[in-house]
């Protein structure tokens, strides 16, 4: 049974991990590597204790940090430059820094997370980079959190902020039926259990309906939103005995750059036998050859207002989850238009001829 318990001390963590308190101190400190297994039974007693090691009782209630913390689970990718421009303008703005650390509690299972309570007055957390456990444990600790490109888990009420994108990516996959008469269009899927990842396929799947199109489920393939996964994967289907396609949805811009790359490699033309489009509006879309159709989000504004809920929570003020809409499709020639074009909610505004 978990303790709620604030006396809680180093002892009894060491007591029902079946280690010394010097080894506990070891771990915490990260000053002297312990073994993954070893790390592994001791973050479990901590969680199940629910133990704050006293060392950082005692900064809380000194001082704060000025410091607070972003948790990611990569920096590989164009999406977070402007994420993370947002969120520091707002940083600075209230005279504090920002630690950035990148973390998957998937993949690291036996690792102490590197920030909270200890090192950060507040946290920004990513998507899936911390599973309910660890959200759980730092809300229990009154760690002020705000979750980025998730909703909060199911009783915690941790505030959040989001992008609306299902409505987006219907109005994409309508365009390439409707304009293109495309009707074969793969699927490249994000992460499985990302939230913003589901709500675009969900935004696929109302298209093809409206559309009375059948679902293959031969069209769908995994994009992970990296490019590296989405290159690879395209060239495995177009070298297997996998169902014809004339369009690719890529559940981002990333994916769309190794989806095309692919597609050149084999002699594909891009949009004359594949029309191919992304999600986001990367600073590289543009540039990139035929430049990309996708859909612009608020990244940048994403940050700000996630970080401005933070200090809200700091500064004891109320903060409540927001959803930001996508600020339009960007049609370029990747589809198959032959104009630049904004898409908004007034009209089409055509911005350059190609």
């Amino acid at each position: 049974m978990t303790s709620r318990s604030n006396s809680v001390t180093i002892r009894d963590v060491a007591r029902q991990a079946g280690v010394s308190v010097a080894t506990i101190s070891r771990y915490v400190n990260q000053n002297t590597p312990v073994s993954a297994e070893l790390a592994g039974r001791i973050q479990r007693v901590m969680l199940d204790l629910n133990y704050q090691p006293h060392q950082v009782a005692r900064h809380l209630a000194t001082r704060r940090t000025r410091t607070v913390g972003m948790v990611l689970n990569n920096i590989y990718t164009e999406f977070f430059s402007p994420m993370l421009s947002g969120i520091e303008s707002v940083v600075s703005e209230n005279q504090y820094n920002l630690l950035v650390t990148t973390y998957k509690t998937s993949a690291r299972k036996s690792s102490l997370l590197p920030i909270g309570s200890h090192n950060t007055d507040g946290m920004l957390v990513f998507a899936d980079c911390l599973d309910e456990e660890h959200l759980k444990q730092l809300h229990r600790n009154n760690v002020p959190l705000v979750l980025i490109h998730r909703t909060s888990p199911p009783n915690l009420k941790i505030p959040s902020v989001t992008v609306e994108n299902r409505t987006a990516t219907r109005e994409l996959i309508d365009h390439l039926i409707e304009a293109h008469n495309r009707r074969s269009i793969l699927f490249l899927r994000g992460p499985r259990n990302q939230e913003d990842s589901y709500s675009r396929e969900q935004g696929y799947l109302d298209s093809l309906a409206a559309h009375g199109i059948v679902v293959n489920q031969k069209l769908f393939a995994e994009g992970s939103f990296i490019s590296t996964v989405a290159y690879q994967n395209i060239k495995q289907l177009l070298s297997s005995d996998c169902a014809r396609f004339d369009a690719i949805f890529a559940g981002n811009d990333d994916a769309a750059i190794g989806a095309l790359t692919a597609l050149k490699e084999v002699g594909l033309r891009v949009p004359e036998d594949v029309a191919v489009v992304g999600f986001d509006d990367s600073r590289l879309s543009s540039f990139i050859n035929p430049p990309l159709t996708t859909v612009r989000t608020p990244t940048e504004e994403v940050g700000r207002a996630a970080a401005r809920l933070l200090f809200n929570l700091i500064q004891g003020q109320p903060a409540e989850s927001t959803t930001l809409d996508s600020l339009g499709i960007i049609l370029r020639r990747s589809c198959g238009c032959l104009y630049d074009t904004v898409a908004t909610s007034s009209g089409f505004i055509t911005t350059k001829e190609f």
